[in-house]
């Protein structure tokens, strides 16, 4: 099979939620000497894309994603194995701390924001939900990350939000990380009220607000 062929199948597996077929077309990947790195981005984040944007459209579901999220790991993990060990860094578009905020437990739109974000080649640390603030930073501090996302889903978590900034910032170290935040009550006024870095609406969004923050951090205009 040609490249371009085995990079439409990457892509057709993720689309039709077929893990088996999505398993296959990586080993065809990998022995057809594909750069790893481009079967991901091209093959199989192409279909997330897809996937994304049919659940942003209403004509995809939380349910299909998840199955589409499945396949999609079930082939980046045979896909990773492939990768050389000093490339291995290079293929993370940065790290970042993903959670649902102190008081709120509510994760189904986080998880497709996690989803996301690893389809795209960010490294995902997820802490779950109902995460509290001195924890969040905790980690973000243990694990170096770049950027810090926080969803709130009630109008009464919001706050966790603001708290997040607060502590970083009586610990000295808000500029050492991006913060980004989003959640069905939220909006890009409250996030630029709070000090926050980024307001992702939908899943799409948190991607792409994630690659211009990681660009500001990195220096490229």
């Amino acid at each position: 099979m040609e490249q371009s062929e085995i990079l439409e199948k990457l892509k057709k597996s993720i689309e039709e939620m077929d893990s088996d077929m999505a398993e296959e077309a990586a080993r065809e990947a990998i022995a057809a000497k594909i750069d790893p790195i481009v079967a991901i981005n091209d093959g199989l984040a192409a279909g997330m894309q897809t996937m994304s944007d049919l659940f942003d459209e209403g004509e995809a579901f939380v349910p299909q994603l998840v199955v589409a999220a499945e396949a999609f790991e079930a082939a980046v993990a045979i896909l990773k194995e492939a990768i050389p060990e000093e490339q291995k860094g290079k293929a993370s578009k940065g790290k970042i701390l993903l959670h649902t905020v102190q008081g709120d437990i509510h994760d189904i739109g986080k998880n497709i924001v996690k989803t996301m974000l690893s389809a795209s080649g960010f490294e995902v640390i997820d802490l779950g939900r109902d995460v509290a603030v001195a924890e969040v930073i905790s980690k973000a501090k243990e694990y170096n990350v770049d950027i810090i996302a926080g969803a709130a889903l009630m109008t009464t978590t919001m706050p966790a939000q603001r708290d997040i900034i607060n502590m970083l910032k009586e610990e000295g170290i808000r500029d050492k990380y991006k913060c980004m935040f989003g959640g069905a009550p939220v909006s890009a006024e409250w996030v630029k009220k709070i000090g926050g870095d980024a307001y992702a609406e939908t899943a799409s969004e948190a991607v792409e607000k994630a690659k211009a923050l990681m660009a500001e951090l990195r220096g490229v205009s």
